[in-house]
């Protein structure tokens, strides 16, 4: 019987690989963390769209509810505007969510003690990204060592399988592993048509530019700056 695995689905491009990814090597369950976000029931839609294409039939859906109400993200307080792209420095940007992954790790760490799991995928990228801190590689090795002293057996291990690479890369190793691109959603402000402005969106066109491929999702800006 193969291995099992959970690996973190947000809905979006970098963690549709990560699943597709977990997948091919194990008997995959998927988790989708709802938290107040913008877009969070286009979100969703993608979440389940995606393990139906992909066979991950064991689900959980969570809400937190903190993240919204602690608010201090453009992604969840709606009286912070989502900036455009070229309105992004060099300092973290309005739509970093206060150490959210490790809301989502800790759910999905709980969720493999009780399934058996060994590992958790997460599609953090730390090149290419927006510059959030909860993406870098020294976050995910203190994260393991605390699972290590934290779990009952102390060997669930989160695997961050993109975390060093161009998000060009990715849209090819998503190709090569017949990810569904056209069942994911990454813009973080419309639920209808990706807005092709937020960092998210333009992030996304580039890769699949540099990528040689068309983005096969639907964009409202008929033609986007890239």
């Amino acid at each position: 019987m193969p291995s099992r695995a959970v690996v973190l689905l947000s809905g979006g491009m970098d963690s549709c690989v990560c699943a597709a990814l977990a997948a091919c090597d194990h008997r995959a369950a998927a988790v989708h963390v709802s938290y107040g976000q913008r877009t969070e029931a286009r979100e969703l839609r993608s979440f389940e769209g995606i393990c139906d294409r992909l066979g991950i039939r064991d689900r959980l859906i969570v809400r937190n509810e903190a993240l919204r109400a602690i608010g201090g993200s453009a992604l969840t307080d709606a009286t912070i505007d989502v900036p455009e792209a070229h309105d992004i420095g060099t300092e973290i940007p309005v739509t970093y969510v206060p150490f959210r992954n490790a809301h989502f790790i800790s759910i999905a760490v709980s969720w493999a003690e009780v399934l058996g799991a060994n590992k958790v995928y997460i599609g953090a990228v730390e090149q290419d990204s927006s510059g959030y801190p909860d993406c870098r590689p020294a976050y995910y090795h203190a994260f393991n060592q605390v699972i290590k002293a934290g779990t009952k057996e102390g060997t669930i291990e989160i695997v961050t399988p993109l975390i060093a690479m161009r998000k060009a890369e990715i849209v090819r190793l998503g190709l090569e592993l017949g990810a569904p691109f056209d069942l994911t959603w990454s813009c973080y402000q419309r639920e209808d048509r990706a807005c092709g402005v937020c960092d998210s969106c333009v992030l996304r066109l580039r890769a699949f530019e540099a990528a040689g491929a068309k983005d096969p999702i639907p964009y409202a800006e008929a033609e986007v700056e890239l």
